[in-house]
Order: structure tokens, then sequence, then C-alpha cells
């Protein structure tokens, strides 16, 4: 019987969460520049592209299944342009609008509070200075994943994402993983 493997990693800022790159144009970076997984892994949900953190990978397509069901809880770090405000901190906790597919969708409930600045490495790519600015960042944490989900949420709030870093996916935690580290473990659920 085949014995599956299951890995937790950092994506780092400006990867790509797949192993293959379909665009000829362009030279992204991806996951496997990162370690050798073994053929036939999976990232299990993704991140885009400007977003960092924790990203499970799987060779077990039934696991990755399960986490990407809106049972298991995703908790994100984001740092947003201007201080944000407790109204719009409500809103966010209700649901807001946003578009999906070309409609109008509600978000459903989930949690979002102000926090002080995550003790993260800078990202390699300078977001921007004091000059533009105040920022703060806030957690949020909801268990669905709409195409760019959070980012939508935020500016939907009127305080658009600079930084995003998932730190959470149901009890496995980012915890002391640098970007680009990686950590095969045992099980992921």
């Amino acid at each position: 019987m085949l014995k599956h493997r299951h890995f937790i990693i950092h994506k780092p800022y400006g990867f790509l969460s797949q192993f293959i790159n379909n665009q000829t144009k362009r030279k992204k970076k991806m996951l496997g520049e990162l370690y050798d997984f073994p053929e036939g892994t999976m990232a299990i949900g993704r991140l885009d592209v400007p977003s960092e953190g924790l990203l499970l990978l799987t060779t077990n397509g039934k696991v990755s299944e399960q986490v990407r069901s809106n049972k298991i809880e995703k908790e994100y770090y984001v740092q947003v342009d201007g201080i944000i405000s407790q109204d719009a901190i409500n809103k966010l906790q209700k649901g807001v609008e946003i578009g999906f597919n070309g409609k109008k969708y509600i978000t459903k409930p989930g949690k979002a509070f102000s926090i002080v600045k995550p003790n993260f490495p800078d990202r390699t790519q300078k977001i921007r200075d004091e000059r533009h600015g105040p920022t703060s960042w806030i957690a949020i944490t909801i268990t669905e994943g709409k195409f760019r989900q959070v980012r939508k949420m935020t500016a939907a709030v009127g305080f658009p994402t600079l930084r995003l870093i998932r730190v959470r996916i149901g009890e496995i935690f980012i915890g002391n993983l640098k970007p680009g580290d990686v950590k095969e473990v045992n099980e992921l659920i």
C-alpha cells in the first residue's frame, strides 16, 4: 500500500502555489524550487503570488478535499492601508459583499480583530514606507476560501490589503517556520 506524504511550508512572497508553470511568457517561482517533493504532491488550496504563509501539501487527494472543506478555519494576519476602524472590523465579522465569478457574494461570518504587528521577517519586496501614511494589522479567520477573498473583504470595508500572511489552517500553525522552510509531517488532520 502506498504511504502518503504530507508537508507544511511557509510559502514566500512571489511564489506560485503550484509545481508546473502553464505560462510560457513569464518565469514564475514554483513550489518545487523549495524542496524535492515526491511525485504527485499537490498544494491544498492556494495562496496567490503576493501572499505568504502556511501552505499544506500532500500526496493524498482525500486529505486535500477534507482540508479545503468549509469546516476548517483558515487564519490570516493582514496588514491594511490605514488605521482600521472598529466599524470596519465589525463588518468583516458579519460578512461583506464581494465580487466572485462576476456575481455579488456575501461572505460568511468570521472572526476579525486588531493585532499588533506580528514578528515576521520583512517581505523581500518592500511594501512601502511611512511617507505613504499609516498601516495597521488585523487577524481574520474564515472557513471559506473564494478567490482572493480576504483581499476583497478588506477592500470592501475601505482598508485595502498591503500584506497577507496565512498563519493557521485548522489546528496547524505556521509556528517558527521561516519563508521557504518545508517540514514533513506524519498527518495533516
